[in-house]
């Protein structure tokens, strides 16, 4: 991340500066004795705000400037922009619509802000977040400093080793586009006495959504892709946790995903009756109950994770999560055949580390086992295909060390590409330790050296 220069200092401040020391005493002054929005359109929380956004390098929105782009356009735009917030008078740009796919099937509509825009969003983050945070729950992990997915299952599993083996999993439908714009505002009026931030965040709540060079207009919901959204989310599900802690339950929630753990099936049938009846009428919510259940523990997935029937419950990686890292191999690996396998190799591997990572929690090996013989199976596919013919890979496999006899047996059977990397000659061929050599990461080693180091 390249610093912003001294002329971009001066412009982010909008007026002549002097030494740095006297500008943010000067901005801490205005700050503390104006509002809200001049803690947001201070020069120390707009640079910081600035790094955090272009570390990112997000995509461009519907102006269709880049993160590579971005410091020039804020030299000549920031002064001018900086008045309007200030003057309560700032418009955002309409967002741009993109459409992913959902893990789980289906898609997710993102609407991605310009640079500006997400920048001005991540001032106000900074500044809104410290207000808020310490109104949050315990038992909310999601989107906040400190707290994250891995604390979250460890709860799960405390609460279910307790004797909690009920889980009320409860999934909100279209969260995100279903936020009611005017209960989230009426807790924001609450704790923000200035007019201009609450009539700023309500315009990014109405920001249009941009497809096809159509601006639709939006009446509710708070779209992903924003760094404002997550804080907004945990905002107005906030009276959901309280709500639970005044009924004493024990629940872990990261953004829209909550889990209540319950001793009954009775019991459970009850909770989710009940907090659907009170999302729908307090939040404006609407729970999904086809993909809701009260359920065994290790029958449901949490942020990944599951846990296993013991009394002593143990972590392990739901069934969904290896099948989606697969799927992400495959993509990886596609179109490969020209390229060598060291490549290959090189190209799988951050997203094998990244993957072992987050499931550094895992207590059973047996998956990541399956998982490594896998990847290596896929890559034994890879080099069978790039043999092409015949001759090659019997030459190939007499090279490796097998019998002639059995070399000719294999490179001529007239199977597929998959059934013979599968085979005897091709795991003698290529065996662990050559992926080992080529530094193909393994799954189970590194989740093992993750669990030792912590």
């Amino acid at each position: 991340m390249n610093a912003l220069s001294a002329q971009s200092r001066r412009n982010l401040d909008g007026a002549d500066a002097g030494a740095e020391a006297d500008a943010t005493a000067r901005e801490r002054t205005k700050a503390e004795s104006g509002g809200l929005m001049e803690a947001v359109c201070a020069t120390a929380n707009v640079r910081l705000a600035y790094k955090r956004v272009v570390q990112n390098k997000g995509s461009a929105g519907v102006d269709g400037i880049t993160w590579v782009e971005f410091e020039g356009h804020l030299k000549q735009h920031w002064p001018t922009i900086r008045g309007k917030l200030l003057a309560g008078s700032y418009v955002p740009s309409p967002v741009r619509r993109v459409e992913i796919a959902k893990p789980q099937g289906g898609t997710r509509t993102l609407g991605i802000p310009t640079l500006t825009d997400r920048l001005i969003q991540q001032a106000l983050h900074q500044v809104l977040s410290p207000i808020f945070e310490a109104r949050f729950s315990e038992s909310s992990y999601g989107f906040r400093p400190g707290r994250g997915a891995h604390q979250a299952v460890e709860a799960a599993r405390g609460y279910v080793a307790e004797g909690y083996r009920v889980v009320v999993d409860m999934d909100l439908e279209q969260f995100f586009d279903r936020v009611n714009h005017d209960v989230l505002m009426g807790k924001l009026a609450k704790e923000i006495d200035d007019k201009r931030v609450l009539r700023l965040v309500r315009r990014y709540l109405r920001a249009g959504m941009m497809a096809g060079g159509l601006v639709s207009p939006r009446r509710e919901g708070t779209p992903q892709g924003g760094p404002l959204s997550p804080l907004l989310s945990n905002i107005l599900l906030t009276d959901l946790d309280r709500e639970l802690e005044r009924r004493g339950h024990r629940f872990c929630r990261y953004a829209d995903d909550c889990n209540i753990y319950v001793k009954s099936q009775a019991a459970g049938e009850r909770v989710l009756a009940s907090l659907t009846r009170f999302l729908e009428q307090r939040l404006k919510l609407k729970v999904n109950t086809t993909k809701s259940a009260v359920a065994a523990p290790r029958a449901r997935t949490f942020l990944g994770y599951s846990l296993t029937g013991h009394r002593h419950p143990k972590l392990r990686i739901a069934p969904a999560s290896s099948k989606r890292l697969r799927a992400k191999v495959r993509k990886a690996l596609k179109g490969k055949r020209g390229g060598s396998v060291r490549q290959a190799i090189d190209e799988l591997n951050p997203l094998l580390r990244g993957w072992a990572a987050y499931f550094r929690l895992a207590e059973t090996k047996r998956p990541l086992e399956e998982l490594d013989q896998w990847v290596r199976h896929r890559l034994r596919c890879l080099i069978w295909r790039h043999w092409k013919h015949a001759p090659t890979r019997a030459r190939n496999l007499i090279a490796a060390g097998l019998a002639p006899r059995h070399a000719g047996c294999a490179a001529y059977n007239g199977r597929g590409p998959w059934w013979n990397s599968g085979s005897r000659a091709m795991n003698f061929a290529t065996p662990k330790q050559y992926f080992d050599r080529l530094g193909l990461v393994s799954l189970l080693a590194t989740v093992r050296r993750l669990q030792g180091a912590s």
